[in-house]
């Protein structure tokens, strides 16, 4: 069937309305854009900061693989460290901390169940062995319908148990607390959380204010209990949706509008496309579709407040910032979160979703068979084009086979550039009001992108971009706001194929600020490098995504902007990151978003500095999954940005599973030898009214850094399932007992939680396994305990050491 095309007739009666509103908004701004847009001062040009991308600034092999079996390596137990047998302080042996493992799912806020044989219950849901290539068989468990709905899919990944392991950590902790006897105590945490969120939810006189918050975060923060099992789920679910080569851009964008507070709806069936020129038929109308909606966005806003947004997005969210916690011009900054508030944003999503059909893989196999015969000439473009069309929302021009080379920004008029082959190279392509939708569609050929200015590559300013590369060993090179980016629009940036490098500076990667921004890259060894806000990352009102679905991959992320808390009154040095999965807010401008890394598997590389991986910073929520392989995330990276030595030494402060400042980050790794490098703050880790977690599913794991605390009112938890781990250091599962940001008891107190599952573990801290460990406070757990089937005669041995810490 084609598809029903849309009448030149309606569709000028459509647009009107956007020609008229953009034309005003160009003459109030009286210039201003250029300027807006165009290259920042202070910003490193090519070859002045950028790492070259022939000579990539990487870790080098034999380093990583010296770095990864240092860490691996057990240290000795200091004499004075010796571990501690005793549950709570209550004199209990471990034999008997054993038979209370997590008892009940009740909620806490309840109290705990009275039922002693919810122990068992648990025991048999996940303390089975795991999968034969884990060294045993799988728990035995009953899947709730969620779990089995998502193992109905047709390419499950990842670990199949992994809603029963976090469901048995959620066990653990609420068996802990009853224990203890402080449930009342973490009760008054979620209430203390909540009455901040209630008391915050508008506007207010202190720095925390309720602007841009999302619903999806205030319920997890409030939850913090449930909130592991929310996140596993979700991240699970986005992942499964981007496999699909059809429909998986429709999909996650489906699951984005969720988070996002907009109406979530399924996807619209998948449009056939049996012929070249029903493809082409499906891009003009994707084109018309999506500037339609986005002139539906812009209508609640005024010619000057358009005006507004377009001369400052850029430069008070990105170029005039060299620190990623806040702005610079703080007061403006609260002003264009405001007007991105008023934007119609369920119609400046609908823009975006309207390009979704051309991601589909037969659309683009369709387009590439497209003639290549006929020759016409391009401004803007050196090399065959074989065909242009001229349509109500902008021309589409076809090149041939042959190499290429785009002028992007001297194509006046062009929306659509289809090429159908060659080794081409594409520059700039900025998308803003003047161009507000703009499609790039590359069927063949090792190609390069090279960009100075902002909305390039897939990205927009206040506009929607899509990028879409089907082939080929490809390199994209840009600065700020590129590679699936947005400051309120949509930026969509797909790579099919091929061994890839993606090099950028700040808001890069699958980074959104007021809209969505997407990377997605389906096959391949690929390298990417940012410096600051980057590898999906959602900012306020932003659903940041980076997607990468296989292969051995390499991220970094810093190495270049001094980090803020050089000017603390406690100083660490290192540098800037806020990379890999990080929901950022802007502290005293606006609250945080959805950031979100995925890898589907293979042998990868993570570097990054401060507040980095899987972790939310001011009211922001996020997420990191590796899904398979032998992961190395190094902490600090190992060089400066443009690849020379580091003027730093080696510190990473907050990264890997943690939350800070009413904030929730959360880490899983399904399988794989792991290690997770950081310095302090990190691993597993809480500040500030927060909640941290990782959640490592299989695999022999080094830990290294401040594993499972929690700190100022927070909740940090470190739970692996399986192998045989190291955890470096004396910090496992500690709570400290004071607190100076908020008022004890009210706030509840804090709460850290170390639980590991089988194996044959080793503690820097001096701690047992199969024992049961207080530390530093009532709040503070350390639980070791067998998987069904390991021996547990270890269990048995009473002891009436003290553990380090203690």
């Amino acid at each position: 069937m084609r598809p029903t095309p849309i009448r030149p007739r309606a569709l000028r009666h459509g647009l009107q309305h956007l020609w008229t509103l953009l034309l005003g908004a160009l003459i109030v701004m009286g210039g201003r854009q250029s300027t807006a847009l165009g290259q920042p001062a202070d910003s490193p040009g090519p070859g002045s900061g950028l790492p070259t991308v022939d000579q990539p600034a990487s870790v080098d092999q034999a380093e990583a693989t010296e770095s990864a079996t240092t860490r691996q390596e057990t240290p000795e137990l200091p004499q004075d460290a010796e571990p501690e047998n005793v549950a709570g302080g209550t004199g209990e042996t471990s034999d008997q901390a054993v038979d209370e493992a997590a008892e009940t799912e009740e909620e806490v806020e309840e109290g705990a169940a009275d039922d002693e044989a919810a122990d068992d219950e648990a025991a048999e849901e996940a303390e089975g062995d795991k999968t034969e290539e884990e060294g045993g068989d799988s728990p035995q468990v009953e899947e709730s319908e969620q779990e089995a709905e998502q193992e109905a899919e047709p390419e499950p990944v990842g670990e199949p148990l992994a809603a029963s392991m976090v469901s048995l950590l959620q066990q653990e902790i609420v068996a802990g607390l009853k224990k203890r006897g402080i449930q009342d105590d973490f009760v008054r945490f979620q209430k203390y959380a909540a009455y901040k969120l209630n008391s915050t939810s508008r506007s207010s006189g202190s720095e925390l204010k309720g602007n841009c918050r999302l619903s999806w975060y205030d319920h997890l923060l409030r939850n913090p209990l449930k909130a592991p099992a929310e996140a596993q789920a979700f991240t699970r679910e986005l992942h499964q949706a981007v496999l699909d080569n059809r429909q998986g851009l429709a999909r996650a964008l489906a699951i984005a509008a969720e988070k996002l507070d907009l109406t979530r709806h399924a996807p619209q069936a998948a449009r056939p496309v049996a012929s070249a020129e029903q493809a082409l038929e499906l891009v003009e109308q994707c084109l018309i579709e999506s500037q339609l909606a986005y002139s539906r966005a812009l209508a609640p806003l005024s010619k000057s407040e358009i005006g507004t947004l377009t001369s400052n997005l850029y430069p008070i969210l990105t170029s005039q910032n060299r620190v990623g916690h806040t702005l610079q011009s703080r007061g403006t900054g609260r002003r264009l979160c405001d007007l991105m508030e008023k934007l119609d944003r369920t119609a400046m999503h609908a823009a975006v979703e309207a390009l979704a059909p051309l991601a589909a893989v037969e659309a683009l196999e369709q387009l590439a068979s497209l003639s290549p015969e006929g020759s016409v000439a391009v401004e803007g473009v050196t090399g065959t084009v074989v065909r242009r069309i001229d349509t109500p929302g902008g021309s589409i021009v076809i090149g041939g086979p042959q190499q290429n080379a785009y002028q992007l920004d001297r194509m006046p008029g062009v929306s659509v550039v289809i090429d159908l082959g060659g080794d081409d190279t594409y520059a700039e392509g900025t998308v803003s009001l003047g161009r507000p939708v703009l499609v790039v569609i590359d069927l063949g050929g090792s190609d390069r992108y090279r960009g100075s200015k902002p909305g390039v590559q897939g990205s927009g300013i206040l506009g929607i971009s899509m990028l879409l590369d089907l082939s080929g060993d490809d390199v994209y090179q840009a600065q700020d706001v590129a590679q699936g980016s947005c400051l309120a629009g949509g930026g969509i940036l797909i790579d099919y194929a091929g061994n890839d490098t993606y090099v950028g500076l700040r808001r890069v990667q699958g980074q959104a600020l007021g809209g969505v921004g997407i990377l997605i890259d389906r096959a391949g060894n690929d390298r990417y490098h940012a410096a600051m806000w980057g590898q999906g990352l959602g900012g306020p009102l932003g659903f940041g995504l980076l997607d990468d679905l296989d292969g051995k991959d390499h991220y970094y992320g810093g190495g270049l902007y001094l980090n803020s808390y050089l000017d603390d009154e406690n100083p660490t040095p290192g540098y800037e990151g806020w990379v890999q999965g990080m929901g950022a807010g802007l502290r005293a401008v606006a609250n945080g978003g959805v950031g979100v890394i995925l890898d589907g598997g293979g042998d990868d590389v993570y570097e990054y500095d401060y507040l980095s991986h899987g972790g939310g910073y001011w009211c922001g929520t996020g997420f990191a999954r590796d899904f398979g392989g032998n992961d190395q995330r190094l902490g600090a990276t190992r060089k400066a940005y443009n690849g020379s030595s580091r003027t730093q030494r080696d510190y990473q402060r907050f990264g890997s599973g943690y939350g800070c400042h009413y904030a929730l980050g959360f880490l899983f790794d399904d399988r794989g030898n792991d290690t997770y490098n950081g310095t302090i703050m990190c691993v597993g880790y809480a500040w500030d009214c927060a909640v941290g977690y990782l959640c490592d599913f299989g695999g022999d794991d080094s830990y290294s850094g401040t594993e499972g605390n929690g700190a100022q009112a927070g909740l940090g938890v470190l739970f692996d399932y399986a192998g045989n781990d190291a955890y470096l250091g004396y910090g496992q599962g500690r709570a400290s007992s004071g607190i100076s940001y908020h008022d004890l008891p009210q706030c509840g107190g804090n709460f850290g939680f170390v639980i590991d599952y089988g194996g044959t573990d080793k503690y820097g801290c001096g701690a047992r396994n199969n024992s049961y460990n207080r530390r530093s406070s009532s709040g503070g757990f350390l639980i070791d305990r067998p998987k069904r089937g390991e021996t547990q005669k270890t269990a048995h041995k009473v002891s009436t050491r003290t553990a380090a810490g203690s």
